[in-house]
């Protein structure tokens, strides 16, 4: 009797460690889009999103929420893309593209990439600064070190390299959560910030420069390539499918968090600085956060701000080569990349320019170069010649030419905007 209890219980119980080992291995399949979402809180965002809620308040509020969820959408037809043809992007525009055509996207793409550089070096050293008093340029210097470190990692292993960027990205979180929720809410600004509407051609600009650090080119480039890399498997297609399941996870939950961390940003430099002098730029809200809100808060801004240039540096290298690999049909050691890309950085740095205008000016650069990543990826991922069964759906073309389109549109106007001035 007590048997057969006890083999009963065993059977009850199997179905239930079954489950468990079922979301250990879902789990286990997370990690491409985490270090994709880095791309969107990188030291531009910080600048971008700071300019915006200090100069007028939420107008711009629905400019991210947009492009956030435009983000889980291009981010996942990346990741799709990568591990349905078992290619990146970049690898299959190249079989495509003709020399002089492949050279010149390239090229291109490169300024992008420089322009990444720019702002995420620019970004940590501005923490090195507000946290230690350090130089610019000797930031500029330990941030371009710290991100080799990393870049290390993940030549013992892509898992590796994951979990220091998933760690980081929750320090990014606290950073840059915590002031938004010590600081009052007007929920009523909150409301009214989601109604789209500009007021006057530098909310343009700004919201192009909010669009460039939120949708970024390099993070579309990359993601096809790490999810790639991570499933590198002959998949049957009852497995594809479940990865393909597992990475609409992976990026809902990734990109959920960058667009919390990217609205709080917003919200408290509408909350707390907006009318404040000078927090317009990333120290004079450092200053104003900690006069406001105390110095414990303007810590933990600035370790966000740091662990940002720290984790976004290197993905962006770590973008960069990939990039180059495929269409130069050249391979440079990561870290030799990370090395060489760090000098226009440190230039800038040394020669004055101001940091949080230089970073909100990458950012610019960076949404001029998103319709020559977005619109290869829906072309490619609603092909049934290369993606047979798991091409997109109607829906979805149609819902991926929407995005495309706006953030060409805005891009037109941007650069029209920026002519007659």
């Amino acid at each position: 009797m007590v048997i057969g209890t006890d083999a009963a219980d065993e059977a009850s119980a199997r179905p239930a460690r079954a489950a468990r080992r079922g979301w250990w291995r879902r789990l286990a399949l997370l990690g491409p889009a985490f270090v994709a979402s880095i791309a969107y809180v990188d030291p531009g965002n910080v600048a971008a999103n700071l300019t915006a809620g200090a100069r007028y308040g939420f107008l711009l509020l629905w400019v991210l929420v947009l492009a956030n969820a435009a983000a889980m959408l291009v981010q996942y037809l990346s990741a799709k893309l990568g591990i349905v043809t078992g290619k990146n992007l970049p690898e299959l525009l190249a079989d495509r593209l003709n020399r002089p055509a492949r050279l010149a996207f390239w090229a291109q793409a490169e300024v992008v990439s420089a322009a990444t550089d720019l702002a995420e070096i620019l970004g940590g050293a501005i923490a090195l600064q507000l946290l230690f008093g350090l130089p610019l340029v000797v930031g500029g210097v330990i941030v371009g070190a710290a991100s080799i470190g990393l870049l290390a990692l993940q030549n013992r292993g892509q898992r590796r390299f994951e979990f220091a960027i998933m760690a980081l990205l929750a320090v990014i979180a606290v950073g840059f959560v915590a002031g938004a929720v010590i600081a009052p809410m007007d929920w009523g600004g909150f409301a009214r910030g989601l109604i789209p509407r500009f007021q006057g051609s530098d909310t343009v600009v700004l919201a192009a420069s909010m669009l460039g650090a939120t949708v970024m080119p390099h993070a579309v480039y990359l993601h096809s390539s790490l999810s790639r890399d991570r499933h590198r498997t002959d998949k049957s297609q009852k497995h594809r499918r479940a990865l393909l399941a597992a990475n609409r996870v992976d990026v809902v939950s990734a990109l959920a968090i960058a667009g919390i961390v990217n609205i709080a940003m917003l919200v408290l430099a509408a909350n707390a600085l907006r009318g404040v002098a000078g927090t317009d730029t990333i120290p004079g809200a450092y200053a104003a956060i900690t006069h406001a809100l105390g110095a414990a808060v303007g810590v933990v801004f600035a370790i966000g701000l740091l662990a940002s240039g720290f984790a976004s540096s290197s993905v962006g290298s770590y973008a960069g080569a990939v990039v180059m690999g495929a269409l130069l049909r050249v391979r440079i050691p990561l870290l030799a990349r990370r090395a060489v890309t760090l000098v226009p950085a440190l230039v800038v740095l040394a020669l004055g320019v101001d940091p949080t205008w230089a970073l909100v000016v990458s950012q610019v650069v960076l949404s001029v170069g998103i319709p020559f990543a977005i619109i290869p990826l829906i072309r490619l991922t609603g092909s049934r010649a290369v993606m047979g069964e798991e091409a997109d759906a109607p829906a979805t073309r149609v819902i991926a030419g929407v995005v495309a389109g706006a953030i060409v549109l805005l891009n037109v106007v941007l650069i029209v905007l920026v002519v007659v001035r």
